[in-house]
């Protein structure tokens, strides 16, 4: 049995699809009650999933099958009850392009398993389908301006006392140093917003909806750990499905791999793709239920554009369009999987075995042919191989001056290293500290040299780096993004020379391993060598540069309009002759360039 509803609106279906297409954020306005599923691997690799709940006044017991959907224009998902008024259940959307606009169908598709379905059944989707349009209707409006919610809902339930504690920590946060005036509003976001936007907040997201910089917004969120307004957790993100199978409150309670239930694979740790930081509020001001509203729906998982879920010997052509870029085409099983460089045109089409997945000829333009030769039930999917970027990695948010400052202690278990692929290092001194303790006394020169650091502090910070350590008269700095450290070496040959005082620059980024060194989280490696070398090239005045650092894009138009010498020099500890660029910032003292070759 089918019940169908249909509505037309003025909106293009890239704008109501992220929207619509939220069941998490649906099935919470709906009222639904968050569940957890029972996770049961099969001899065959896949995972029989299995729920237990009430809805209606009914005790429900279900086998959930997987979501299958097109991004853009589909989706659908069936539970199987073993107890409950039905056999079976589930709803079926539909979009497309209507003139300037979009077209909605909304399907609840039912089979009745006892007599009470068989009379209730229409009944209860009748009532079902007003809610879904309510709810609709609410999202569409707040998607044209005319809500600032997405939803009617009632007030949440708070602890007593949560608000007024809410304010309280509002303001501590206003009052730090990293609190950037938010913290009224993320009082106020705790108290009121969905428990789907808050049992897993990421802060990029936050600085979207706050209408701030990343830096800005991450930064609040790290006060609103520190003062006790939010959790800090640190996730340990599926390669597959990139859902948070482990959780640690620290960095050293992290482990080097997990195991995904859902997907039925073990997985490794990598700070740079997989190892989340989100927040969540503490539970004195609101408290969130574990599970979900909705474990597998096409947002859940905005990284796969298609899923579908093939019956044994299924052939099967789906409609999409997919940009060109990079793909992998695998299964919700253990197995073998395939990445496909698509370039535009026929999207290849997908066998499944019982090993893994093959690349078939395309079914033709815009059709994407499935196959199911395994034998079994499986779910195939096409995903997008870039992972999001608003997830706040661990590689990224330790290279922030916020973390290091308001978490000091946060380290790695003794024995424990994290790799990083890249990480832009700056390295800096002063030319001539020593006479100039001998030039203006030891009082005035320590003051100097004080403010010195200060002023670096606050450049590496303003622009998302961060001080790994000060040694002497020198600092460390980290940066997540090379262009960052160059713009603050500028900055910071810009302003030192109204201090009186002439700086030393060296610039590189490379592999790094990171360690806890001293109780504090610190690079090791050459990398961190190259870039302590490049500094010693510096003559003051000046940034030294390393080929890695100067060869990217966004450094090279950076320096496009700035004079730069190249220059080779041999460093110790390192076997061949090393390539840099020198730079001479607007305003520094200008000398004649010519190479060098000396041993450091």
């Amino acid at each position: 049995m089918r019940r169908t509803w249909t509505w037309h609106f003025d909106l293009p279906p890239e704008k109501l699809w992220p929207v619509l297409a939220d069941t998490n954020r649906f099935n919470e306005a709906m009222g639904l009650p968050p569940y957890a599923l029972e996770e049961l691997p099969q001899t065959n690799g896949t995972v029989l999933r299995r729920g237990k709940g009430k809805a209606a006044g009914f005790t429900l017991e279900w086998e959930d099958k997987h979501y299958e959907w097109v991004h853009g224009r589909h989706f659908r998902q069936a539970r199987l009850f073993s107890k409950g008024p039905f056999r079976r259940f589930g709803p079926i959307f539909d979009l497309a392009a209507d003139g300037s606009g979009s077209k909605v169908s909304y399907t609840l598709e039912w089979e009745p398993l006892t007599l009470v379905g068989r009379l209730f059944g229409e009944r209860l989707a009748r009532q079902a389908g007003a809610a879904i349009e309510r709810r609709i209707l609410e999202a569409v409006a707040y998607l044209k301006g005319e809500r600032t919610t997405f939803f009617e809902l009632p007030a949440p339930s708070l602890p007593d006392g949560a608000r007024e504690r809410a304010a309280s920590l509002a303001d501590t946060i206003d009052k730090s140093l990293y609190g950037n005036g938010l913290g009224k509003k993320l009082a106020q976001h705790v108290l009121t917003g969905m428990a789907t936007d808050l049992a897993h907040m990421r802060p990029k997201l936050l600085a979207r909806q706050f209408g701030v910089k990343p830096r800005v917004a991450i930064e609040a969120c790290l006060a609103g750990v520190r003062a006790g307004l939010l959790t800090m957790r640190w996730d340990l993100l599926c390669t597959s499905c990139r859902g948070p199978k482990v959780s640690a409150a620290a960095l050293d309670e992290l482990p080097r791999g997990a195991h995904c239930p859902s997907c039925n694979i073990d997985y490794e740790r990598d700070f740079e793709r997989n190892v989340e930081l989100s927040c969540a509020p503490a539970a004195a001001i609101r408290p969130i239920a574990e599970g979900g509203f909705c474990l597998s729906g096409p947002m859940s998982t905005p990284h796969v554009p298609v899923q579908v879920l093939l019956a044994p010997s299924e052939r099967r052509e789906v409609i999409a369009d997919l940009a060109p870029g990079s793909y992998r085409l695998r299964t919700l099983h253990p197995g073998a999987h395939a990445d496909v460089e698509h370039r535009g045109g026929a999207f290849p089409g997908v066998r499944v075995a019982a090993s893994g997945v093959e690349i078939v000829a395309p079914a033709g333009e815009g059709r994407i042919g499935f196959a199911n030769d395994a034998g079994f039930e499986v779910a195939a999917l096409i995903e997008d191989r870039t992972w999001t970027r608003d997830a706040l990695t661990a590689a990224e948010v330790v290279t922030l001056q916020a973390f290091r400052d308001l978490f000091s202690a946060a380290t790695l278990r003794p024995g424990d290293e994290a790799g990083v692929s890249q990480v832009a290092l700056l390295f800096s001194d002063l030319r001539g500290s020593t006479a100039l303790y001998e030039r203006v006394g030891d009082a005035k020169a320590y003051n100097m040299v004080r403010e010195h650091f200060a002023l670096l502090a606050a450049i590496i910070r303003d622009h998302d780096g961060a001080v790994v350590k000060t040694i002497g008269d020198a600092v460390m700095a980290s940066f997540a993004d090379p262009a960052d450290a160059v713009r603050a070496a500028l900055a910071m040959q810009e302003r030192i020379a109204s201090h009186g005082l002439v700086l030393k620059l060296g610039v590189h980024a490379g592999q790094s391993v990171m360690v806890t060194l001293n109780e504090r989280l610190d690079y090791f490696g050459s990398t961190v060598n190259m870039a302590a070398r490049l500094q010693g090239q510096s003559e003051g005045g000046d940034i030294v540069l390393s080929r890695a650092i100067a060869d990217d894009p966004a450094v090279r138009k950076l320096l496009a309009a700035l004079p730069v010498q190249e220059e080779t020099v041999a460093l110790k500890g390192f076997a061949a002759p090393v390539g840099f660029l020198r730079v001479r910032p607007p305003g520094a003292n200008r000398r004649d360039f010519h190479g060098v070759s000396r041993e450091t």
